[in-house]
């Protein structure tokens, strides 16, 4: 946790992720742009938090935690429903089965550790295409069918995570929030990261934009399979920068720094479409130019990103040791807002703010 972010009780606690803080004024774009989207989704909170070169340099909070009447401000400890965001620390637990050898390789076939599947379906489909989004699979009514071959198209479908989560505990013996608390949280002494079967007093409620989201609810499993991981705008900073850092915090190599590398660097399939979205271990990762990509065009290659239906987005920048986050509580996209373009634009604001700093 950053020594900045903690109450005197927790910096008697706490010894790792020493952060100072120096705002920098030159990074204001980035909170107007933060800004920009509070104002146009449904939501009633934001926070934006920026580290360059081992100091936050922009940390900023702004609305409240809900929509009701005397709700609390967002603040320091608020935590944030992070919706796909949470796919980064399930990419970390595979990673960390991959690195310990529970998984032997990432282009073993799913049907070597999940033999009870329709072996016609699951057919040539490798826990790479899972990682990747490139498995070619749906699900409908409970039932699993190819909407392509796999590794031949790119498509972001709940049914790989799934996958991925039950092949991660069936390997290791443990749950994603079991190796996540295990191997980062309880080290780092996060207290603002979780996955969580009740509400309570530092959660932002998720405010719906339309009617039909009323159906949309979390789930009660804390296993970390689910979507109902809540994380602070700081912790969210931490656990970029954890990566920033490839797992070495002052000199403690808190992780492997392999787990790291295979979480962030590209392994989508070599004859995937070059315009198509890349990936590492489920980061959208800068490689090529693709057309589609979530990162900005002015974001460099090597960068690596992941975001979520609520708006939340943490972006690192190693070639810039820049770590970027926004966090809305906000769900899906109104009518005149274009998801993609504001958070590829959210990049490049980040960059144009870094050219001012360099001149």
């Amino acid at each position: 946790m950053l020594s900045c972010f903690l109450t005197p009780k927790q910096k008697g606690l706490i010894k790792k992720l020493r952060i100072n803080k120096n705002l920098n004024q030159n990074f204001t774009a980035v909170l107007d742009h933060v800004t920009n989207t509070y104002k146009q989704v449904v939501c009633s909170g934001a926070a934006t938090i920026i580290i360059h070169n081992d100091h936050v340099v922009l940390e900023e909070y702004l609305g409240n935690q809900s929509i009701t009447k005397g709700a609390r401000p967002i603040q320091e400890d608020t935590q944030f429903h992070v919706a796909s965001v949470r796919k980064s620390y399930i990419g970390f637990a595979v990673a960390y089965a991959v690195n310990y050898g529970y998984i032997n390789d990432i282009d073993d076939l799913v049907l070597r550790y999940k033999p009870e599947l329709d072996p016609e379906v699951w057919k040539d489909t490798s826990i790479r295409h899972l990682l990747t989004h490139t498995h070619g699979l749906d699900e409908k009514e409970g039932i699993t069918y190819r909407e392509y071959p796999q590794g031949e198209n790119w498509s972001y479908k709940k049914i790989g995570i799934q996958m991925l989560t039950d092949i991660v505990e069936q390997t290791t013996g443990m749950t994603v929030s079991d190796i996540l608390h295990k191997q980062v949280f309880k080290p780092l002494r996060f207290t603002e990261t979780d996955w969580y079967s009740k509400t309570h007093e530092k959660i932002a409620d998720v405010i719906l934009t339309y009617d039909q989201d009323k159906y949309w609810q979390i789930s009660t499993s804390t296993k970390g399979d689910a979507m109902n991981m809540y994380v602070s705008a700081r912790e969210l900073a931490c656990w970029g920068y954890l990566h920033l850092n490839e797992g070495n915090i002052e000199g403690d190599q808190i992780v492997p720094k392999r787990i790291i590398s295979l979480a962030t660097e590209l392994q989508s399939p070599s004859h995937l479409d070059e315009n198509l979205p890349q990936n590492g271990f489920l980061w959208f990762v800068k490689d090529l130019p693709a057309l589609n990509t979530e990162i900005g065009e002015d974001v460099p290659k090597g960068s690596y990103q992941i975001l979520g239906y609520t708006g939340v987005t943490l972006l690192v920048i190693p070639q810039e040791r820049i770590v970027a986050v926004r966090m809305f509580n906000s769900f899906g996209s109104p009518e005149g807002y274009n998801y993609l373009d504001d958070v590829r634009s959210f990049g490049n604001t980040v960059l144009s703010c870094l050219e001012k700093v360099t001149k």
